[in-house]
């Protein structure tokens, strides 16, 4: 347990921009996982690949949750609520 409150207070004191990178690096975890379904190997690869993506896929977006935190995800819905309005 105090493994991971070291560890989340690490995250947490990452910078914003550092969160939505990280944030932003699991949609190609995320597409990679599902892409490599139309690869011609074997089903056994298909499955190891699979939950080797989509797992690093969940680590870079829990990992950048917990770099934005609270106050960074609202900044983040500000922000795309701000565009929204904008462009009607």
């Amino acid at each position: 347990m105090r493994l991971f409150n070291v560890l989340k207070s690490w995250l947490s004191a990452l910078s914003f921009r550092t969160g939505v990178v990280v944030l932003l690096m699991c949609v190609p975890f995320y597409v990679l996982s599902f892409l490599q379904f139309m690869l011609p190997i074997g089903i056994e690869v298909k499955g190891v690949l699979w939950i080797v993506l989509f797992g690093m896929a969940k680590l870079f977006q829990y990992a950048g949750i917990a770099i934005l935190g609270v106050n960074g995800l609202s900044r983040i819905k500000a922000i795309f609520k701000k565009k929204g309005t904008t462009e009607r």
